[in-house]
C-alpha cells in the first residue's frame, strides 16, 4: 500500500458556459471501479437529455484509469479531463462532465479548453484530501502520567487521537503515519521512562485536508 495518495473531499458540482453550451462537472470520491460506474449510470439517468456525458476516473488500486469522449471528437473531452486528474496527482475519484450543446461549434481546441476548465472547477468545488497510511496504536498508562502523555502528544500535529478509555488505567487509541510509528514508540517510552504500554494494531488511511 502507498504511504499517501490524494483524492477529493466530497461530491460536488460546478458549471461553466462556453459559447452558450453548458458544461456541468460532477466530481465524486470512489474506492472501486464498480462505484465509479454505478455513479456514472446515475448521472446518465439524471442528465438523460444531455448532448454528452464525458467522464474520467482513476482508482488507487493498480492505478486503474478510464475515460470516454462520449461522442465528442476523439481526444477532445475525456482525455483532457483525465489529464487534469493526473496533473493534480489524484486517485479514487470520478469526474463526469455533462454538456448541453448551445448551438455553436467550439472546435477541437475550444472543446479541450472547455472540458479542462470544467473539470478544474469541479475539483475546486470538491476540495482535496491527502490520505495518509497510518498505524493504529493503543497507549496505556497510569492516571498519574496521563497529563504528561497529553502534553507530549499535543506537540505532534500528525497524530490523530481517538477517545480515551478510563478504567484501572488510561487507554488511548491513536493513529499516526506508518513511517513515524517505530520512532514514535521508542520516543514516547523514553519520555515516560518506560511506564507505558503500547499495542500496535492494523493500518488504515486517515484524511488530512489539503490547505
Amino acid at each position: 500500500m502507498k504511504e499517501q495518495y490524494t483524492t477529493i473531499a466530497k461530491e460536488a458540482k460546478a458549471e461553466i458556459i462556453e459559447k452558450r453550451s453548458r458544461f456541468i462537472a460532477t466530481a465524486r470520491p470512489v474506492a472501486t471501479e464498480e462505484e465509479a460506474l454505478t455513479f456514472l449510470n446515475q448521472l446518465r439517468q439524471e442528465y438523460w437529455d444531455a448532448t454528452h456525458n464525458v467522464y474520467a476516473y482513476i482508482i488507487e488500486e493498480n492505478q486503474l484509469a478510464r475515460y470516454s469522449d462520449d461522442g465528442e471528437p476523439g481526444g477532445t473531452a475525456g482525455m483532457p479531463v483525465l489529464d487534469i486528474l493526473r496533473k493534480e496527482g489524484l486517485s479514487n475519484l470520478i469526474v463526469v462532465v455533462t454538456r448541453y450543446f448551445g448551438g455553436t461549434l467550439l472546435g477541437t481546441g475550444g472543446l479541450v479548453h472547455a472540458y479542462s476548465k470544467s473539470a478544474k472547477a469541479g475539483l475546486e468545488a470538491a476540495g482535496l484530501l491527502d490520505m495518509i497510511l497510518c498505524r493504529e496504536l493503543s497507549l496505556t498508562c497510569e492516571y498519574t502520567l496521563w497529563g504528561t502523555l497529553q502534553n507530549y502528544l499535543s506537540k505532534r500535529e500528525q497524530i490523530l487521537q481517538g477517545e480515551a478509555q478510563y478504567t484501572e488505567k488510561v487507554c488511548l487509541p491513536l493513529y499516526l503515519p506508518v513511517a513515524m510509528a517505530d520512532s514514535f514508540c521508542k520516543d514516547v517510552v523514553n519520555h515516560l521512562n518506560g511506564q507505558i504500554e503500547i499495542a500496535q494494531g492494523d493500518t488504515r488511511y486517515c484524511s488530512r485536508p489539503r490547505v
